[in-house]
């Protein structure tokens, strides 16, 4: 069973920055699609970054400029780095994977448990 683990969640004040990562472990095959979305309170979840592993990226507008997608296809991790940080990016932020290209969130064949991002002075 394929499992996705995210890690680098934190507090920052706003302009700062942070790195998530995600690791899915449980499979020696290459993921296809791998992602974040993110979810703040009392708001629905949504996409912030996808990649497949041709290399193609989507951003959400919010965050065009600001995140960087990235991602290790030989070990199946996917990393989004986060600068110029705003207090409107607070949100639990939740790793995603899937094994063909997906065209929106139901598409996704695993989630991780999702990690804390604050940002806040």
């Amino acid at each position: 069973q394929v499992q996705l683990v995210e890690s680098g969640g934190g507090l920052v004040q706003p302009g700062g920055s942070l790195r998530l990562s995600c690791a899915a472990s449980g499979t020696g095959f290459r993921l296809n699609a791998m992602g974040w979305y993110r979810q703040a309170p009392g708001k629905q979840r949504e996409l912030v970054a996808t990649i497949i592993s041709g290399g193609s990226t989507n951003y959400a507008d919010s965050v065009k400029g600001r995140f960087t997608i990235s991602r290790a296809n030989a070990k199946n991790t996917v990393d989004l780095q986060m600068n110029n940080l705003k207090p409107e990016d607070t949100a639990v932020y939740y790793c995603a994977a899937a094994w063909r290209p997906v065209s929106s969130e139901s598409g996704y064949d695993y989630w991780g448990q999702g990690t804390q991002v604050t940002v806040s002075s």
